[in-house]
């Protein structure tokens, strides 16, 4: 391949893979054009994209991006896989076709996630984490739980002190009815006008 044709496919590699930052690397190398084709149609229904490439010039083409490092080390041709929600999702994804027994030939070589380069044993631990709606819910759990805990706290004493305040009502209701009910207290003077009791004697200067 002349330097003039490699610099061609440099250029349209580095164009094709322009933003791409996370990305996966498997051997391709003993499928046929069959399988391969129904790897690329399955992987295309997750949103993602799969590319055979020269590992040579890919890694030119991907010289001073996060994606360089992806390449340090390979040789061969290689088919680099990028795509789907996020890269713990595209971890998920392959390694549950690594592991589906479709592919026998399929085998992992790796990736690079946010600059690091990742080796296959790396990425089937990542493929093992929670998914972006999962820690996302691990996440607004978190946040809520103190909030909980809190409303729960203030809203303990102030059910004690309402219990508290309506016994203190009942108890003062229960005496103010004993009251209105109960006799005159002793030695309380008879009222004006009232008739003496029976016996008793008239008050000094009484006729």
């Amino acid at each position: 391949m002349s330097r003039h044709v490699k610099d061609l496919i440099t250029r349209d590699l580095a164009r094709r893979l322009e933003g791409v930052e996370d990305a996966l690397l498997v051997d391709v190398i003993g499928l046929d054009s069959a399988a391969t084709y129904r790897l690329r149609k399955e992987l295309r229904e997750k949103d993602v994209r799969l590319m055979v490439v020269k590992t040579s010039l890919a890694g030119r083409a991907a010289a001073g991006t996060r994606l360089a490092p992806a390449f340090e080390g390979a040789n061969g041709p290689v088919a680099l896989v990028w795509g789907g929600e996020d890269f713990i999702a595209l971890s998920k994804t392959i390694t549950k076709v690594l592991k589906g027994g479709k592919y026998d030939k399929l085998a992992a070589r790796g990736g690079v996630m946010d600059g690091e380069r990742l080796t296959p044993e790396r990425v089937e631990q990542i493929s093992k984490w929670p998914s972006r709606a999962g820690q996302l819910s691990i996440l607004v759990g978190q946040i809520l739980a103190p909030g909980a805990r809190l409303a729960s706290q203030l809203n303990a004493p102030g059910g004690a002190l309402v219990s508290q305040l309506d016994t203190m009502v009942d108890n003062a209701s229960g005496s103010e009815a004993g009251e209105s009910s109960g006799e005159p207290a002793a030695g309380a003077e008879p009222a004006a006008g009232a008739e003496p009791a029976a016996g008793a004697e008239p008050a000094a200067g009484a006729e």
